[in-house]
């Protein structure tokens, strides 16, 4: 039996040593990647309220679906940079206070993302945890279908830096450079919410984001 056991461990070793080798020889790896987009948007503060909302007023930001284009950089075998690109759209709608209402529509986010990353493992499956900085930049803000009546005509979420917090795995699929990942994001970062009526400041808040960002796809590494 031990003679078996040392025969196995003996071939996934020579199996597993020159895939190793030839993914460290490949610095930079690609990403197309599904990923599921879940922020918090509740109210942290209220600081202008100009309209007299209700005292219980609670919010929600839905969440989506985006595709998502990852590119990465091995500078250490073990150690890489990597960064993202993808748009996301999410609407703003009341819980409480003002259950139902759509407060902010089709607000489109571009999460620039860089992370540093430290893998382990063996050479076909290396988790990896990783630690970085975000600029959260909202390109497009309209306001919501709810607010329009009130005499809303301009909204505005203010553009702000964060941290983030990464796990998750490559999974090589033979010695070609393809692979399978899957990738878990915490990020921490907060938006102000305006609502003007006309160049008046009508509604001011402070808002938690805080999204999971979840992803899973194809990479390739060359």
């Amino acid at each position: 039996m031990n003679k078996l056991l040392m025969a196995v461990l003996t071939s996934a070793a020579m199996f597993a040593t020159p895939a190793q080798a030839q993914d460290d020889d490949r610095s930079l790896q690609v990403k197309l990647l599904g990923t599921y987009v879940a922020p918090d948007g509740k109210i942290t503060e209220f600081r202008t309220d100009v309209v007299g909302l209700p005292a219980t007023t609670q919010t929600k930001a839905n969440d989506n679906i985006v595709p998502t284009l990852a590119v990465e950089y091995f500078v250490k075998p073990k150690f890489s940079v990597e960064t993202i690109c993808c748009l996301t759209q999410h609407d703003v709608d009341g819980v409480t206070g003002v259950p139902g209402a759509e407060l902010v529509s089709k607000a489109k986010l571009i999460p620039a993302t860089l992370t540093a990353k430290y893998h382990f493992g063996a050479a076909n499956v290396r988790p990896y945890l990783g630690l970085g900085m975000t600029y959260f930049w909202w390109i497009d803000v309209d306001p919501g279908a709810d607010t329009i009546p009130l005499g809303v005509t301009r909204t505005t979420l203010s553009d702000e830096f964060g941290f983030v917090l990464q796990a998750g795995t490559d999974i090589a699929i033979g010695d070609s450079g393809f692979g399978l990942t899957i990738d878990a994001k915490r990020y921490f970062v907060d938006t102000t919410a305006r609502w003007y009526s006309g160049d008046a400041l009508a509604i001011e808040t402070r808002h938690q984001l805080d999204p999971w960002v979840l992803s899973a796809g194809a990479s390739y590494r060359f």
